[in-house]
């Protein structure tokens, strides 16, 4: 393990940027969001689309990925905005500004490359830190108080559900016991604990750390970022203009499922019997889904950023009369 207390530039890799920007198509104009603006790549690329009427407004609850953002997109000026939330609150976060609608929205799951690479931030097993993987810094919730806090089964819970790790109940048995001795303060501690844990003959099988899986799995609990994804997902739709877009990028097999539901929904919202003879309930699509098979990074994209490797993007526009309405759907890229 490395051990470091160097600290890194706020930096992203923004992935699939060409695939976001034609699925989006900012050139039409209007009011578009990012509710992951991170170091505003993303961001970054549809301004530069968006014709010299149109804004975007940048959501992120991390304070460096806002002051980086800003940084790099104050060439804009006022036609971007940056505000601190959690885009599971952008509906209030939007409203605040006046705003209730908008033309095209882009929410990216993933974390960022600078919260992974930055030792202090407790991310990642490869620097030894204090245990906190915390998005928003404000936050109450750490990894430390997770690891040391939870009971058993619930440590079982996230390593399975959220990390699909085999191993979760000899990871989360092994965490208790160390625990009860003292304390598990550090990122390098309990990744060898984790490592430890794990049968030898499977401990290195694969080619990343063994530690890895369970690393992800305290992370989304600590940030929340499965436990009301849906309600966010469907919120998102609701503040879209008829025409409008929304693109959302998932590097969780959990995450990817929930935005596909909720698509599929907008999509054909009807509840009544499959051998109904016809529809009684009323219920009317409100959605057309872009991407028929979620797209995936290309070889060439894959093979120069390894975290697009995970990654899955699915698109929905919003039915009405609206100016993408009659676009039709992207090439897919099947994953």
């Amino acid at each position: 393990m490395e051990n470091t207390a160097k600290t890194v530039t706020f930096h992203h890799v923004p992935i699939m940027v060409s695939e976001v920007t034609d699925l989006l198509m900012p050139a039409r104009g209007g009011l578009f969001v990012d509710g992951t603006l991170g170091g505003g790549g993303h961001s970054q690329a549809i301004l530069e689309l968006l014709p010299p009427t149109g804004r975007l407004i940048g959501v992120d609850r991390d304070e460096a990925a806002l002051r980086a953002a800003g940084e790099r997109l104050s060439p804009f000026g006022d036609r971007f905005t940056a505000i601190h939330g959690n885009f599971f609150h952008l509906k209030t976060l939007l409203q605040l500004w006046g705003i209730r609608a908008v033309d095209g929205i882009l929410l990216d799951l993933g974390v960022s490359s600078y919260q992974l690479d930055e030792p202090s931030r407790g991310f990642s097993y490869k620097f030894e830190a204090p245990l906190d993987m915390r998005m928003d810094q404000s936050a109450a919730l750490t990894a430390g108080e997770v690891v040391n806090g939870y009971p058993e089964q619930e440590l079982i819970r996230i390593f399975r559900d959220y990390g699909e790790e085999r191993f979760s109940p000899l990871i989360a048995r092994r965490i208790c016991q160390r625990r009860s001795e003292k304390r598990i303060e550090t990122t390098t501690e309990l990744a060898d604990l984790i490592a430890g844990a794990i049968p030898g003959k499977f401990r290195y099988k694969e080619q990343q750390h063994p530690a890895r899986r369970c690393f992800q799995a305290i992370r989304i609990e600590v940030n929340g970022e499965i436990k009301g994804l849906r309600e966010a997902v469907d919120s998102a739709i609701g503040l879209l203009n008829p025409g409008g877009r929304i693109v959302i990028l998932t590097f969780h097999s959990l995450e990817d499922r929930i935005v596909k539901s909720a698509f599929k929904t907008a999509e054909n919202p009807c509840v009544c019997p499959p051998k109904s003879p016809q529809c009684v309930c009323g219920r009317t699509p409100y959605g057309r889904v872009l991407t028929k098979h979620p797209l995936v990074a290309s070889p060439e994209e894959q093979q120069q950023n390894t975290r697009s490797t995970s990654c899955k993007l699915r698109a929905l526009e919003k039915l009405g009369e609206g100016i993408g309405s009659k676009t039709s759907t992207y090439r897919e890229r099947r994953a």
